[in-house]
């Protein structure tokens, strides 16, 4: 088995970035202590959720868990340091790629005007055998496609009539948990920020059960092993998708 290279540090030579994932808790699986990281730098990071989780909690009917997810999504993200939280109200689970959930990417990316944008992984898979989740997969692939369309005046021109100019400052894609990651960033001091920001999602944990209800032995192995490819303690790591040549 041949040992995969080491990751090259992430860029942080940037001010804003704009977090578009399907779901309440998927920044939280492998991205949050970088965030804290960042917003200890004094960067700004703005979470957008495309769906409220509402389908994630089998005992708890979508009307009630819609309600619950968001409250634990925006105290959840409150620890690593981001005051901004956005719901677009997209069905969850059965979320399709295409152009109204680009078309509202888009309008965020316009709207707040990011140098980078981060999402989840868009492959089919997490490495191996092990599948990826149709939301992710959809939202991963409407962002890449909606940070181009936010810099073209001609695509969407109702974002245009809204008052929002084009924006085509994003200068790269991250995406987090891709199995083609060859970036990664230094987490080890914020890495106890990132269990406690995935903890508070409380309801969704004790609905889930298994390993990946334990928050810090989850996040501790993750990051231990993208540590070990960057030469630290804990990383996390990120497929980067350039957006110029």
């Amino acid at each position: 088995m041949s040992t995969p290279p080491p990751f090259t540090p992430l860029d942080e030579s940037w001010r804003t970035a704009l977090a578009v994932v399907a779901h309440p808790d998927d920044m939280e699986y492998g991205a949050a202590a970088a965030v804290a990281r960042w917003t200890a730098q004094g960067k700004r990071v703005v979470y957008v959720m495309v769906t409220s989780g509402e389908a994630g909690i089998d005992s708890m009917s979508p009307e009630e868990c819609r309600t619950v997810r968001e409250a634990e999504q925006i105290a959840s993200a409150a620890l690593v340091g981001v005051g901004e939280v956005e719901f677009l109200g997209h069905p969850d689970g059965v979320l399709e790629y295409g152009l109204p959930l680009r078309r509202d990417i888009a309008r965020a990316v316009r709207r707040h005007r990011p140098d980078i944008v981060i999402t989840t992984n868009f492959r089919d898979t997490y490495g191996g055998t092990v599948a990826n989740q149709a939301d992710h997969i959809a939202t991963g692939r409407a962002a890449l496609d909606a940070v181009r369309d936010a810099g073209n005046r001609w695509v969407f021109r109702e974002l245009t009539e809204e008052g929002l100019e084009p924006w085509d400052g994003v200068r790269e894609v991250w995406a987090v948990g891709s199995p083609q990651a060859g970036h990664a960033v230094d987490i080890t001091d914020h890495l106890d920020a990132g269990v406690a920001s995935l903890e508070a999602h409380r309801a969704y944990l004790a609905g889930l059960g298994g390993a990946m209800a334990d928050a810090r032995s989850f996040l501790e192995g993750m990051s231990a092993a993208a540590g070990e490819r960057l030469g630290v303690r804990y990383a996390s790591s990120f497929e980067v998708v350039p957006l110029r040549f």
